[in-house]
């Protein structure tokens, strides 16, 4: 499995600041510095799941009051389908809206909080280099395969008038190349024909990723993977392949 590209740079998320009902967010340093009317970054602490056995009536509340706290009108969400379709949001809404099955949103609009639940796939954030118009995608193998960065930068493109090579993107906690251990079919659906034969295949989701965004025209410079690894170290995330049935959720908004 490739490395990442030279010039991809990795970063450590960080506390934003004091949890908010039970719940942090840690963001991406350089995207506050140099995006200061964008919000990027990830909760910890609290399930965010909409779509599995916890009531909706104790999830709702943490999104609505999260979304609040972070000064936005309306937040929203998807039923996530590991496949590559994104939904532009024209139009201002308030509260939390669902937007059927999709696995990516994007958005030029101010006070719109996106957001994709992830406990192991990779959260990826688009954002113009002058933080004009934002795209969050949900990636997991399947929807890499699919095509999911790919489709979000022709959204932001075509929606937002955001070319690939005017876009900074963010891979965000998710397992490692370490941790993530597949069958053949995964590096052989995500293109990588030059798999080793051996007993134990490990796919680096992230740099593959990175790979990915290099060739639709991203810079390098432009690309930050997050250090983070759901799976092991002292992650303070949820991880699938680590048992939790709980998720957390990546966010990128612009203030209003």
């Amino acid at each position: 499995m490739p490395a990442a590209p030279a010039g991809v740079s990795t970063v450590a998320e960080e506390p934003a600041g004091d949890p908010v009902a039970g719940i942090t967010v840690y963001a991406h340093p350089g995207w506050r510095r140099r995006l200061p009317d964008v919000v990027a970054g990830i909760t910890a602490g609290a399930d965010m799941t909409l779509f599995g056995g916890t009531p909706a009536g104790q999830v709702v509340p943490r999104w609505l009051g999260l979304a609040r706290a972070l000064g936005f009108h309306g937040v929203a969400h998807a039923k996530q389908v590991h496949a590559a379709d994104v939904v532009a949001h024209r139009n201002r809404w308030d509260g939390l809206l669902i937007a059927g099955e999709a696995d990516g949103h994007a958005t030029a609009l101010d006070g719109a909080l996106l957001a994709v639940s992830v406990a192991d796939c990779v959260p990826i954030s688009l954002a113009a280099a002058d933080g004009s118009a934002i795209a969050l995608l949900h990636g997991g193998w399947r929807g890499v395969a699919a095509g999911i960065l790919e489709r979000g930068l022709t959204v932001l493109r075509d929606e937002c008038d955001v070319a690939p090579d005017a876009a900074l993107v963010h891979f965000g906690p998710a397992i490692c190349g370490a941790c993530f251990e597949v069958g053949a079919e995964v590096p052989t659906q995500l293109g990588l024909l030059d798999v080793p034969e051996a007993p134990r295949l490990f796919v680096d989701l992230r740099a593959h990723l990175a790979h990915r965004a290099v060739a639709a025209g991203v810079p390098a410079a432009n690309i930050t993977i997050s250090e983070h690894c759901t799976r092991c170290g002292e992650s303070p995330f949820f991880s699938h392949r680590a048992g939790c049935a709980e998720r957390q959720v990546a966010l990128l908004g612009r203030s209003a």
